[in-house]
């Protein structure tokens, strides 16, 4: 017989553990603040947004990309943003020839130029192929933001603008940054 699940303890925990990271925002908002004022800038300034992460960090990538070209609440221009992810064949092609690592550092360097920003979304902030992206950026003079968990690693240290989710558990950092994401894209939209 198999045991039963204890489907309303999960959702409990799920749930906690997201409101205690909702309620600590406050120390946050200047980083957020900073975030969405470098993307702004760079917008208005003809610049571009590149995105990346991996796994899911990956899909809030792309989510944030698809909010940006296309509309998030309010009708504007589409507004210049790339993931970084969503090309199978430069994936692949720079995987094999220069491995994983490089995978969006080579990427960044194809398309980034001075005053674009680079948004890195990771839930370790240990990432190497991210951690490249990151020098990257910053040697070609894009602005690096990181959308993070809290404990603080490589990836921390190197973006410009660092946003740290108040949260160690990892559904609740996911879950924070689709909530950053959508955050971020109003307070653009707002901008222009």
């Amino acid at each position: 017989m198999t045991e039963k699940l204890d489907t309303g303890a999960l959702l409990r925990k799920n749930r906690a553990e997201l409101e205690a990271a909702l309620s600590q925002l406050e120390p946050i908002e200047d980083q957020i603040g900073a975030a969405a004022q470098a993307m702004l800038d760079a917008i208005k300034a003809g610049g571009k947004i590149l995105v990346a992460g991996n796994g899911g960090s990956a899909a809030e990538a792309q989510h944030l990309t698809s909010e940006l070209v296309g509309r998030f609440v309010d009708e504007r221009r589409a507004i210049p943003a790339l993931c970084l992810h969503g090309d199978s064949s430069a994936v692949t092609a720079i995987s094999n020839d220069y491995g994983y690592e490089r995978v969006f550092a080579r990427q960044v360097e194809a398309h980034g130029q001075r005053g674009d920003v680079l948004v890195l979304l990771s839930t370790s902030g240990a990432s190497a192929n991210l951690i490249e992206a990151a020098r990257t950026g910053t040697e070609m003079g894009l602005t690096t933001i990181g959308i993070l968990g809290r404990t603080r690693r490589a990836l921390h240290e190197l973006v410009g603008i660092s946003i740290e989710v108040p949260s160690d558990y990892q559904p609740a950092v996911q879950e924070m940054h689709l909530f950053l994401v959508h955050a971020l894209t109003g307070i653009i939209e707002a901008g222009l």
